[in-house]
């Protein structure tokens, strides 16, 4: 009896190795927690999960079955970018498309911009700030209904009157008005707890705010700090209760400071970080999120003339070049890393960009890689579904020409895509 149900145990653990959906080939693949590259192996998918990775490579039998060959292609996770915005694109029209496009022009754009995102690797994005149509594309995407990549979404940012995510800055005093918490401007702890549950009653996932000046905003200050500590503080807290995080814009150190001391998980650019507010970060646990595509692109962009207004383009000249050389300075200090491009800001697709200059910086190949995987799923808290490929993680697996642990440069040019067990792109 022992004996046949041995045997039994057996061919059921065959039929189950023999009966998958789709079967991929991988001439490598990168292996993003050990930091290796394996040889000749196949990863069997079923429905939108991995069901096993094997060594050499697996002939499926029976009807049905798909085999992908990428023997000549290095395989790896779909990629994480923690810091998009999915609504936009940024342009010479982009102050005037603030009174001229209506939401559903916004949410026309949107779906465009998912897909490019998508066919660049990246399965999965955080969205730091929009309008709300972020919040309903990404419903449309988790339903099937268009291609895109996985959206964590922040919905609107939140920010002081006159700072950097007051929606109204620049605007005639006719049309000003007095935005409050529901609009995403907030001062006073009180306004701060009401933003946020607003957030959560919207949908968001995370809480995003611009603890300094910004860049792109008509206002004169790219780094001033624009939050007290108290009112970082009830954001944060009331961010924990309904179960979400809170990233923190912040290019002065002053106010990078408050957004860590109050509580933030990440911060975004970072750009005049000191020593001591590197030491802080650690101590936090909290991560950068460094955007180095975005400050060199905006600095580019302000040498031609026209397209930002005139009060931007001091601070994108002054900001631009400065990223790169803190998250040098980061990294080696040991401050947790967040692979994160402020996508939207430039053109979308490019975001493969930031690997090549994270490594320029001082960043090894696979640190940048892991950054963009592992460490993000962390963030997300979904280190045990992306962000490997491993049994029971979701099917997000994409492929590039060449070994990005020996040409980083591979990682701007992705060739396979694949999300939730469906593929989006095979060259």
């Amino acid at each position: 009896m022992k004996r046949i149900l041995l045997s039994f145990v057996l061919l059921f653990s065959f039929l189950q190795t023999f009966s998958q959906d789709t079967y991929i080939h991988c001439g490598k693949l990168l292996d993003t927690e050990k930091g290796i590259v394996k040889e000749k192996q196949t990863i069997a998918v079923k429905g939108n999960k991995i069901m096993m990775v094997y060594d050499g490579y697996i002939t499926p039998r029976g009807k049905g079955i798909v085999t992908i060959d990428l023997k000549d292609k290095v395989v790896m996770p779909g990629l994480i970018d923690m810091h998009v915005h999915i609504e936009k694109e940024h342009s010479p029209k982009t102050r005037l498309e603030k009174y001229i496009l209506n939401e559903a022009d916004r949410a026309f754009n949107s779906v465009g911009f998912a897909k490019t995102t998508l066919l660049n690797g990246f399965t999965t994005v955080r969205d730091l700030g929009g309008t709300g149509v972020n919040i309903s594309l990404r419903n449309a995407i988790n339903a099937g209904k268009l291609p895109g990549p996985r959206i964590f979404t922040a919905g609107k940012s939140i920010g002081t009157t006159g700072g950097h995510a007051d929606p109204t800055n620049g605007s005639s005093r006719k049309l000003v008005g007095n935005p409050g918490p529901k609009e995403g401007v907030v001062n006073s702890v009180e306004d701060a707890k009401k933003a946020v549950r607003q957030r959560y009653k919207n949908g968001a996932d995370c809480i995003k705010i611009t603890a300094t000046g910004g860049v792109l905003s008509v206002a004169k200050s790219g780094d001033n700090p624009q939050f007290t500590i108290e009112e970082v503080k009830a954001i944060c807290e009331m961010a924990k209760d309904y179960g979400m995080h809170v990233a923190a814009h912040a290019h002065g150190d002053e106010g990078m400071q408050r957004a860590i001391l109050g509580g933030v998980k990440t911060i975004e650019h970072g750009t005049y970080m000191s020593d001591e507010t590197m030491e802080l970060m650690k101590k936090h646990n909290a991560y950068l999120v460094p955007t180095i595509t975005a400050g060199k692109e905006v600095e580019e962009k302000a040498k031609v003339k026209g397209f930002y207004p005139e009060i931007v383009v001091p601070k994108a000249l002054a900001v631009g070049p400065q990223i790169q050389g803190t998250f040098a300075r980061a990294y080696k200090k040991g401050v947790g890393i967040a692979f994160g491009t402020d996508a939207g800001v430039f053109e979308h697709g490019i975001n493969g960009k930031e690997f090549r200059y994270m490594v320029e910086a001082g960043m090894p190949a696979i640190e940048a890689i892991q950054s963009a995987t592992i460490t993000n799923a962390k963030i997300l808290e979904m280190e045990n579904e992306i962000g490997k490929i491993e049994k029971g993680f979701f099917a997000d697996i994409i492929a590039v020409n060449e070994d990005p642990t020996e040409k980083i440069s591979t990682m701007e040019n992705v060739v396979f895509v694949m999300k939730n067990g469906e593929v989006y792109k095979k060259n």
